[in-house]
């Protein structure tokens, strides 16, 4: 990612370390790789994926799962030769497989099996580092438990399969070091009982999950309000980690990281990408984990640890979701194909995409980091470092301010002292750096804004 730097004496920073490189130190810049994804996403795919989806009638969770034609099952097996499809086309690199469980519950009643399909590309230097896509097969009409009748669900959400289904294909040729996951889920109207199933997955198989991107409803540029925005898109993401312990919340409200979880560092990463390669496209953060009263399928991500986000429209029309197919006062409700701007899902695809890519080829975020300087004039920065990193990058910013403001390039080393910027009126974070200029997001110290999910590490990290 590339950001303007401040400029700062250079006075200002005192650098230690166990390994400083004598050359200057390496600095993240734009990348050519990426600007020829920002318009690669196509609008024919997009079309033809939605037009597949919605004709399968209704993809209902609790419908048909046996008939060719008609039904979640009929989706399901679609979904899942498409991407055969692409691995076939790509020399088998990716895998694809369909994880799924039984539930019961208020909006599934009887034991229903809820299966996810998953397509995989595994990264070549740093596997088990996994970047994960998702959105909702499954569609519903007004009454939630209503199985039979027509639900099209163009936007909700075959317009986000239809998204992670296009990535797959554009990223299925590209190179990456961690891994890339493109899930289409099931369930989710019923109890967000897909992504679960994948979540459940993840920590089943030591996934090191450094985002989940779950894209629901990202096909509409017209609002219900009569604002058209296809320029917009929101990111949601959690201020404090979900499955913190009352010591670890404790520390965080004393110390700061109320608004530097990593699911917002992502999100300002995501941010910082739309910045760089889609100059016309911008990305309006939101600081919280959905919308108000509702939820998605990167609710069950953040429960298992894992850092994500939710992508979706700026401007939401209410009478194409979740609504019977009918005319009212010269309404039309129901979530059809004819609601959906390609022009619009092609660049949220293409943000998706950028991300994915740009996240992968990047080393993973540092690993322990701890800031330092209670009276004291400087501030102190340690952390680990990370496979594939060159570099580091200290971030800092005022405690009211939502993006990095400040930021530096220490080298090759696991230490920095910033010189008279005192630690109590600044956010601090550290980010890694690859050779060839490919960035992390950005760590806030401690257990508030730590990618990793270990439970011995929470443990540490909550000590003041």
């Amino acid at each position: 990612m590339l950001r303007a730097i401040s400029l700062l004496p250079a006075a200002l920073l005192a650098i230690a370390g166990t390994a400083q490189a004598a050359q200057a130190p390496v600095t993240p810049h734009e990348q050519p790789a990426l600007h020829a994804l920002a318009n690669a996403p196509s609008e024919a795919e997009l079309r033809a994926t939605i037009t597949r989806l919605v004709g399968f009638g209704t993809r209902h969770t609790l419908s048909d799962t046996t008939s060719n034609t008609r039904g979640i099952g009929a989706a399901r097996r679609w979904v899942k030769s498409r991407f055969e499809t692409i691995a076939h086309d790509c020399g088998g690199c990716i895998e694809v497989i369909t994880p799924s469980q039984m539930f019961t519950g208020k909006r599934a009643p009887k034991p229903t099996e809820v299966m996810d399909v998953v397509a995989i590309k595994r990264g070549k230097r740093d596997p088990d580092r996994v970047i994960v896509m998702t959105g909702h097969l499954d569609s519903r009409v007004t009454d939630v438990m209503n199985a039979t009748s027509d639900a099209p669900g163009a936007n909700d959400d075959a317009s986000g399969v239809a998204a992670l289904i296009e990535a797959a294909r554009l990223l299925s040729k590209q190179d990456n070091d961690a891994t890339l996951v493109f899930a289409a889920l099931s369930g989710e109207e019923q109890g967000l009982y897909g992504g679960k199933v994948l979540a459940d997955y993840a920590v089943a198989h030591g996934w090191q999950v450094e985002a989940d991107l779950n894209n629901d409803i990202v096909g509409n540029s017209h609002g219900q309000n009569g604002v058209i925005d296809n320029t917009t898109v929101r990111v949601f993401s959690e201020g404090t980690k979900s499955n913190e312990s009352v010591a670890q919340a404790n520390y965080r409200r004393y110390h700061g990281g109320e608004v530097d979880s990593p699911s917002r560092n992502l999100a300002r990463y995501i941010d910082r990408v739309a910045d760089t390669y889609l100059p016309d496209f911008r990305v309006h953060m939101v600081y919280r984990t959905d919308r108000y009263s509702r939820g998605g399928d990167q609710v069950p991500f953040l429960e298992a640890g894992y850092p994500a986000v939710r992508v979706t429209e700026a401007h939401e029309n209410y009478t194409r979701q979740h609504q019977d197919l009918r005319t009212e006062h010269g309404v039309h409700y129901g979530d059809t194909i004819d609601g959906i701007d390609f022009r619009y899902l092609a660049r949220v695809t293409a943000l998706n995409t950028l991300t994915m890519a740009s996240l992968s080829r990047a080393p993973a975020p540092p690993t322990g980091v701890d800031s330092k300087g209670a009276l004291a004039t400087d501030t102190t920065l340690t952390w680990h470092k990370v496979p594939g990193a060159a570099g580091y990058r200290v971030h800092w910013r005022e405690t009211t301010a939502p993006q990095w403001q400040h930021e530096l390039a220490v080298g090759d080393v696991d230490r920095a002292v910033v010189k008279d910027v005192v630690i109590d009126d600044w956010f601090f974070g550290v980010s890694a750096v690859s050779a060839d200029g490919y960035e992390s997001p950005v760590v806030f110290p401690g257990y508030a804004g730590s990618f990793e999910r270990s439970p011995a590490e929470a443990a540490t990290s909550a000590k003041p």
